[in-house]
């Protein structure tokens, strides 16, 4: 890893982004080192001179989108806005802009999420389930959200639920489309978003 660490950042992503799109299209077990280095312009035997072997490169990407969004997330969200609304917007915000410098990443954590080749899961499964991971997920989400401003019938938790689900979706269509316009795409969310504020909140927030 020093090596590739020592890489200029430009050539550590143009790897780097080969590897998140090869293995977020095709999986662990049909994605080759060689489509990897053909992707990325180098040859194979380079990727294995940088992470040693198959595995080591994809549970170091596992790990690196992982500090991606945290230093993200530490960079950018404001621990002020308590609206769950606004919250929403704002994480969806930097999101967007990790998609803009790293394109592959969702279909990445998507693909490693579900992979089940024996050779990775049990590592895989371990990152993904971290209690660190699992807390930081729950701060952003849920932590100082003034609740109050919903309708007295409305399950908080449920509408997390829905949120999360309506925005995997809106990934695949921003992974799966070619020259896809991400703040156009941001845009229409944010409408979406704003439609349900106006439906579940008491009307003395609105």
């Amino acid at each position: 890893m020093e090596k590739f660490l020592n890489l200029p950042v430009e050539k550590q992503n143009t790897i780097i982004d080969a590897a998140l799109t090869s293995f977020g299209t095709n999986g662990y077990k049909k994605t080759s080192v060689r489509d990897i280095a053909s992707a990325a312009g180098i040859s194979k035997a380079m990727i294995f001179h940088y992470f040693g072997t198959k595995k080591s490169l994809y549970l170091y990407l596992i790990n690196l989108c992982g500090n991606i969004f945290k230093n993200e997330i530490n960079e950018k969200f404001d621990n002020s806005i308590t609206d769950f609304f606004d919250r929403i917007i704002l994480a969806t915000r930097i999101k967007i802009s990790i998609m803009k410098k790293h394109p592959g990443i969702f279909s990445f954590l998507t693909s490693a999420y579900f992979e089940s080749d024996s050779e990775v899961k049990v590592d895989k499964d371990a990152i993904f389930s971290s209690s660190e991971g699992k807390d930081f997920r729950s701060k952003i989400a849920f932590g100082g959200i003034d609740a109050s401003k919903f309708k007295d019938d409305v399950d908080l938790k449920l509408v997390m639920k829905m949120l999360t689900l309506f925005g995997y979706g809106c990934i695949n269509i921003a992974s799966s489309k070619i020259n896809v316009n991400l703040d156009s795409l941001c845009k229409e969310f944010e409408e979406c978003i704003n439609l349900l504020k106006n439906n579940l909140y008491k009307k003395e927030y609105l």
